[in-house]
């Protein structure tokens, strides 16, 4: 068999571009990436209710503090956090807790938060100019190890929390409390501390060595955090931010006519912001030009990862037009070994993504949030492929709170695995941990393609509806 190199992988391109072609794109808008329009079969309930269930039961309930990972539950995450609050209030949507059972979910979380302390020692503090640690201690709930000051994390947890003030609406004194406690924490934190490179904001700071030197640039997953940083309502930002942050698309585009798009290999790149922004028919000055909105383009993202996925030019073992999806994940292990006839080098936790994209890394390592993540952008071919993950390999990647992170088929060599998961040498290997960060667009986008539930009450927050338009933004629900 040839050896994998660029020139056998264009080889591939024909059959890449049929299957591009067979999934070929419906109009943006249509009733296929309308959420609400969609019939889910029990399978979503049942993988939104577990899902749920790995928040409920994972999370703190006195702090709020959510794993990073979860039954090892090293330490936690504040990304994490973000997305167990939105899960809170889908259980509550959906019956499997009470308003009030999750309102002190929520309580808990937001005074743990307000109060968690802040400053510019490396020990002993949550966060500092109100942005908070990527990792805290179970424990303490301050910074664990050497862990940086992340402007993105706590744009994830402030999703959340925003999300939550939205929805616990009422006159109940925890609800206002929620409301008061959700504002003062989004309130302090100083985005212009991070413009160090101004416009555009840094990725975050060390105690020990200062600023990171590379800041958020178009196009990732950092749109939300530009949103936040321009609506906040005392530290904001300038719109010159968002033009310091559209600057850099020209590098990204990809493909031409309705398989254009920005990319960046990883799906969750394509997700995170839209779990709390609903993107359909608001535009801003680029996207206005280009004659398609940010959700069309995860949406083309999504097609061209199940595209890659039924032509698998790389020849992994398991991918198929059902069986698809790469994102940022665990993996088998650091090594290399020979597959299909060449060197293939495999890792650990890594950003994977479509070989035929700039920077894009496949190993054969699949991450069920990868495609699950997308299902509010294209039910269509999400659905089925979520039901193929199901029973993949007699549901050996379904638990009972939902996916493992992820599964590699290819990677059968027990003597190379890393230190998480299993080896099978028929079977492959199998993680034994959930992550909260990939957990989290799962539960997120079926709440959103089922009935718009996050983005119906973000569309009402006065933060992201300022944000936005500071940005831009014009049309649609903006205009209303």
């Amino acid at each position: 068999m040839p050896k994998f190199n660029r020139r056998t992988l264009l080889a591939t391109a024909p059959a890449f571009a049929s299957a591009c072609t067979m999934n070929r794109l419906t109009p943006a808008l249509t009733s296929a990436s309308t959420p609400g329009t969609t019939q889910f079969p029990p399978l979503i309930d049942d993988i939104e209710h577990r899902t749920f269930r790995y928040f409920w039961v994972s999370s703190d309930p006195e702090t709020g503090l959510a794993p990073d990972r979860w039954p090892s539950n090293p330490f936690c995450s504040i990304a994490a956090v973000g997305f167990a609050l939105n899960a809170y209030v889908i259980g509550v949507e959906r019956g499997w807790v009470s308003r009030a059972e999750a309102r002190a979910r929520v309580l808990n979380t937001a005074r743990f938060f307000h109060d968690a302390p802040q400053g510019p020692e490396p020990t002993g503090n949550a966060g500092y100019k109100g942005f908070f640690y990527h990792f805290l201690d179970n424990a303490t709930g301050t910074r664990f190890g050497k862990t940086e000051l992340s402007s993105i994390d706590t744009t994830l947890l402030m999703g959340g929390m925003l999300f939550a003030a939205q929805y616990f609406d009422g006159d109940h004194p925890e609800e206002a409390e929620i409301r008061q406690l959700v504002q003062a924490i989004y309130a302090r934190i100083e985005w212009p501390w991070l413009q160090v490179r101004a416009p555009k904001i840094a990725m975050g700071w060390h105690p020990e060595s200062g600023f990171i030197a590379s800041d958020w640039k178009g196009y990732d997953e950092a749109m939300l955090l530009y949103i936040l940083a321009l609506g906040a309502p005392v530290h904001a930002v300038g719109p010159e931010a968002w033009q310091g942050w559209t600057s850099t698309y020209p590098q990204v585009w990809h493909g031409s006519g309705d398989m254009r798009m920005l990319t960046y290999p990883p799906l969750f790149i394509h997700q995170y912001s839209h779990c709390w922004i609903d993107f359909r028919g608001i535009r801003d000055t680029v996207m206005r030009r280009e004659g398609f909105d940010y959700f069309e383009n995860s949406r083309r993202a999504t097609y061209f990862q199940r595209g890659y996925g039924a032509a698998n030019p790389m020849r992994w073992k398991g991918y198929s037009s059902d069986i698809w999806g790469l994102t940022a994940c665990d993996g088998p292990g650091d090594a290399t070994h020979e597959y299909a006839g060449e060197q293939r080098k495999f890792r650990s936790y890594s950003a994977r993504g479509p070989e035929t994209l700039k920077y894009g890394f496949d190993d054969g390592t699949i991450a069920p949030t990868a495609a699950l993540g997308s299902i509010a952008f294209a039910p269509e071919i999400v659905i089925p492929a979520a039901k193929a993950l199901a029973e993949f390999q007699g549901g050996r990647v379904y638990g009972k709170y939902g996916f493992y992170d992820a599964f590699n088929p290819s990677f059968v060599w027990p003597e190379l695995k890393g230190t998480r998961g299993s080896v099978d040498r028929e079977l492959g290997w199998l993680d034994d941990d959930m992550l909260g960060i990939d957990q989290g667009p799962i539960i997120t986008m079926i709440a959103n393609a089922r009935d718009d539930l996050i983005w119906r009450y973000m569309r009402r927050c006065e933060p992201i509806r300022r944000g936005l338009e500071r940005a831009g933004f014009t049309g649609g629900w903006l205009a209303r």
